[in-house]
């Protein structure tokens, strides 16, 4: 498959939905993660990333009063476990997390759950596990054709310099809004530096949908972090 332009990947999307970007840095010493969210109903733009207290963020209203419901809205999109680091755009997150903890995998977790109970778009789930390593696992619970059966997919990769796999919610934008089809895109991780790469991504993201973004980079050899958040609410 060819590698695309992460850039090139966002800016040519006006609605990709809920985002995953998982890879290594060309230095081949950091693993790079990036989690976006989008919205086109106020419900949705109503939202904030924050620091949450298991290694991770959650989603939260930026203003209580216009929050009409939070059923698929508020949830922890990423928290670590031992080392690992789970990102999804949903509650798997804690689904995952229960799993893992309790000494199974991730598949068991996910073979539990399926794609959102938001008919006719029935959203995908999207999900990643991280490991020590740097290697990584993806996985997408979408619609049958549009149907409301589920279909199970996951993938596995090694961490591979410079290299990264891109896997979101929506095709494009649409109504009902078409599931994202085919493996993770391979997209290209073209920076060593946090700053940049995150940068990078939020202006790259539809100004009208756009709505958090959350990124870390993880020192393979100390497990040192960096994390941004960046929030269009303020």
């Amino acid at each position: 498959m060819e590698i695309k332009s992460l850039k090139s990947e966002l800016s040519t999307n006006t609605y990709p939905g809920r985002g995953i970007v998982i890879g290594k840095t060309p230095d081949n010493k950091k693993c790079a993660i990036a989690y976006f969210i989008m919205g086109r109903s106020v419900n949705s733009r109503n939202r904030i990333f924050e620091e949450n207290d298991r290694g991770g963020i959650r989603t939260k209203a930026f203003d209580e009063s216009k929050m009409v419901d939070p059923h698929l809205i508020i949830y922890n999109p990423v928290l670590k476990l031992d080392g690992k680091t789970i990102v999804t755009n949903g509650d798997q997150t804690d689904t995952i997390y229960d799993y893992m903890k309790d000494g199974n995998c991730y598949r068991h977790a996910l073979l539990t759950r399926e794609y959102e109970d938001d008919e006719p778009n029935y959203t995908p789930r999207i999900s990643a596990v991280v490991k020590e390593n740097g290697d990584y696992n993806m996985s997408i619970l979408k619609s049958n054709m549009g149907k409301p059966q589920c279909v199970r997919f996951f993938f596995e990769y090694p961490a591979d310099a410079g290299l990264g796999h891109f896997l979101h919610t929506y095709k494009c934008d649409g109504n009902p809004i078409p599931s994202f089809e085919g493996e993770p895109t391979p997209v290209d991780i073209f920076s060593n530096d946090i700053d940049e790469f995150t940068s990078m991504v939020w202006e790259n993201l539809n100004e009208d949908n756009k709505v958090s973004l959350f990124t870390r980079f993880i020192d393979l050899e100390t497990g040192n972090e960096e994390t941004r958040i960046i929030n269009k609410n303020k």
